[in-house]
């Protein structure tokens, strides 16, 4: 019921955020800019949920290696005898949902109005439009991660995943001048952003399905927070360079592009705050830490990581203020 109502709450960001960032600006109206901001959000969602889980199983089967027991400790084997328990997979229907997301900002940007009231456009028009183009370049390689799932070879499914996250940094940057330090900038910080998001969504998974082994969870959730470390240090470090090289500073009030990496920002601190309640509780008494102290922190993390998801999102839609 919290997951459907905390959705429900970024859903209504993604179709209304644009028009709220661009109220009492000089900025234009964005035409399409909800329906494009939701379709992006449900594409990030949809590369969180199968990087991290390519990333997080492999974690997982780490942890269960290290513990004294190794993967066959009680209450973390797997029944089969594969290894440690892992969640269900969620992969394949993650990436028709990002294939879909992609097609649909195709065809968006190749109506060039932002709608789809004269219909869908021909594959040819699709083509003739730069963020057509890479949008249902995106569409095939949600596609071949698709395919890799089921010949039961997920983890092939990075290279083409690593694609799309490609297509997205050139997207964003199609700017003449230096467009080779905006696209690596981007390509790391939105790298970082999904592995961060995604390996907490199956961390949490898997520590549920370890339900039965706290001591086990524990060690996962800490094993993860030394990588998120590094990831959040990645994306600081990246999202500064991007925003000084993008955003002059005299628009970071008048600009919805400002306004929306302000919020951002006050986000991503909260998410911060969240990690670091989380990590204190883990390490405050490993004896006596039950699953829901540590799932309540945690949980609000990934619940503003969303949220910095569709911020993200909204971003990729507002237009970039000019350097004067």
């Amino acid at each position: 019921m919290l997951v459907t109502a905390c959705a429900a709450v970024l859903a209504v960001l993604a179709l209304y955020g644009t028009d709220l960032a661009t109220d009492s600006t000089h900025d234009l109206h964005i035409p399409g800019g909800g329906s494009t901001t939701l379709l992006r959000s449900v594409l990030f969602v949809a590369l969180c949920i199968q990087l991290g889980e390519i990333a997080g199983r492999r974690l997982a089967r780490d942890v269960a290696a290290s513990l004294p027991g190794g993967p066959a400790t009680p209450g973390v084997a797997d029944p089969s005898g594969n290894g440690p328990r892992q969640p269900r997979e969620w992969a394949a229907g993650a990436a028709f949902a990002g294939m879909i997301a992609a097609l649909g900002l195709a065809s968006m940007a190749a109506a060039g109005d932002g709608t789809l009231t004269a219909g869908l456009p021909e594959l040819s028009e699709i083509y003739a439009t730069r963020d057509g183009l890479l949008a249902f370049l995106e569409a095939n390689g949600f596609l071949l991660a698709a395919l890799c799932v089921f010949l039961g070879r997920p983890v092939w499914a990075a290279v083409p995943l690593a694609g799309v996250v490609l297509g997205e940094a050139l997207r964003a940057h199609p700017e003449a001048d230096t467009p080779a330090i905006g696209v690596c900038l981007t390509l790391v910080h939105l790298t970082s952003t999904v592995l961060w998001t995604g390996g907490l969504i199956h961390a949490l998974r898997t520590m549920r399905a370890w339900h039965g082994q706290p001591g086990a969870a524990r060690a996962l959730l800490a094993a993860y927070a030394k990588r998120a470390f590094w990831l959040f240090l990645a994306i600081c470090v990246t999202g500064t360079f991007s925003t000084l090289r993008r955003l002059p500073l005299d628009a970071a009030l008048s600009s919805a592009y400002g306004r929306t990496l302000l919020v951002k920002l006050a986000v991503v601190a909260l998410v911060a705050v969240c990690a670091l309640v989380a990590r204190r509780v883990l390490m405050r008494d490993r004896t006596r830490l039950t699953y829901t102290e540590v799932l309540r922190p945690t949980a609000w993390e990934l619940a503003f990581l969303s949220a910095v998801l569709v911020l993200s999102a909204l971003l990729t839609v507002a237009p970039v203020p000019p350097r004067t």
